[in-house]
């Protein structure tokens, strides 16, 4: 059995900070040693352009790609589709071809593992596997959802986006019932802080009062910053663009949890 931790960075509301979580989480695991495996699957591919990769002659197989072929019962080599990045982690990219992957899922055979299946030929190979997935409930992240062991769910510190999230909640409990019995969800981490603000503390009590009892709130909160946006513009981790800021502070507080957890 291995020993990598697959999990799935997700919420169905777009804007929240998932693949910034999705990149500094898993640099930030990188830099303690652990070795790591991004999948991009999100069909705007905004994990990919983040860590600066949009030559698409240097992604000649996509995470579509990879999908397709085991759909069909096609040869193809995983290794060819994965890119190597800088910062010593490693990449799975997409591009929006990854949205007809939908309607070929509809008839296919055991549907809902088709992306388990892709990367059962590399999860030996890594310490952690994280998953940016697409800000809908559809069949990709239902895939998503049965290859992970846990979900790491960002929540943007507005009112609204709490109410949002009971759906989640129902397909996560839906999965774990009929496809993953051993999914579950690791934690709600909140984003795009104002600390100027008292919203961002009445969004967290809420959280801990709705879910507290059964749900780990992340102590960590990442604070909202011009710098967070202008990282994916480079193509580097915050830890690279702007190590001493206090993103890259919280988010190396954030790390520090995560693995504290699998202690």
């Amino acid at each position: 059995m291995s020993n990598c931790k697959t999990i799935a960075i997700c919420n169905q509301k777009g804007g929240v900070g998932k693949t910034t979580t999705t990149v500094n989480l898993g640099v930030g695991l990188a830099m303690q040693g652990k070795k790591v495996l991004l999948v991009d699957a999100d069909p705007q591919g905004n994990l990919t352009t983040s860590l600066g990769f949009y030559n698409p002659e240097e992604m000649p197989i996509m995470l579509a790609d990879l999908m397709y072929a085991e759909i069909i019962g096609k040869e193809i080599n995983i290794h060819d589709a994965i890119l190597h990045h800088e910062e010593k982690i490693d990449l799975i990219p997409c591009d929006i071809g990854l949205s007809g992957i939908e309607f070929s899922l509809g008839n296919a055979m055991s549907r809902e593992f088709i992306l388990k299946n892709c990367l059962n030929a590399v999860i030996d190979e890594y310490d952690y596997i994280l998953i940016d997935c697409m800000p809908s409930l559809g069949l990709i992240p239902i895939n998503c959802f049965a290859c992970c062991n846990e979900i790491i769910i960002p929540v943007q510190s507005q009112y609204l986006a709490v109410r949002g999230m009971t759906y989640l909640f129902e397909t996560v409990s839906r999965v774990r019932k009929s496809i993953n019995p051993n999914l579950k969800i690791k934690g709600i981490l909140l984003t795009l802080v104002d600390r100027r603000t008292k919203l961002s503390k009445m969004v967290k009590n809420e959280l801990i009062e709705n879910y507290g009892k059964y749900i780990k709130i992340y102590d960590t909160e990442i604070p909202t910053a011009v710098k967070i946006a202008e990282a994916p513009i480079k193509g580097k981790s915050i830890f690279e663009y702007d190590k001493n800021g206090t993103v890259a502070k919280a988010y190396e507080d954030f790390v520090e949890e995560v693995l504290a957890d699998e202690k």
